[in-house]
């Protein structure tokens, strides 16, 4: 099929995916050296030291300023994209996350008290935003792995 071939050949989409995946590596790495557990959630889930969306938004913006330069609608557009999925990743992803964890913390005391029909093993999933300092480690990751995947090629 040639668009997958055009897909395969495409660095600006290689560049994004890349740094997608470096971050939920580092991301599993990292839970694992702070919990002490090997969660394989953490390879594709969310929240969580860096933002692989960060990651992926900034390689991707980063890459098309490289290919195309930074006065390109492809530049503008991936930019503008970013910079809302970074503010969504510190907003309203992060006040879920947050709000998660409270209501799972009612739910044990709830279920302490005997008076919960729900069980805490149904828990609401709690990484799902990022702080501020996550995001900036994700864009500054997905900017250095466009800087080496132009430099490599």
């Amino acid at each position: 099929m040639n668009f997958f071939k055009e897909l395969a050949d495409n660095k600006i989409f290689l560049t994004a995916a890349v740094g997608w995946l470096v971050a939920q590596v580092l991301k599993t790495v990292i839970h694992l050296i702070l919990v002490r557990e090997f969660k394989a959630e953490r390879l594709v889930g969310s929240g969580g030291m860096p933002s692989s969306h960060s990651s992926t938004v900034c390689a991707l913006a980063a890459a098309a300023a490289y290919e195309y330069g930074a006065g390109s609608f492809e530049f503008a557009i991936s930019l503008l994209m970013a910079i809302v999925v970074m503010y969504d990743a510190m907003g309203v992803r992060r006040e879920t996350g947050i709000q998660a964890r409270l209501l799972n913390e009612m739910l044990r005391t709830f279920e302490d008290m005997g008076r919960s029909e729900i069980s805490a093993h149904d828990k609401l999933k709690e990484f799902v935003g990022h702080s501020p300092f996550q995001v900036l480690i994700g864009a500054i990751l997905g900017i250095f792995i466009a800087f080496l995947g132009y430099r490599v090629y």
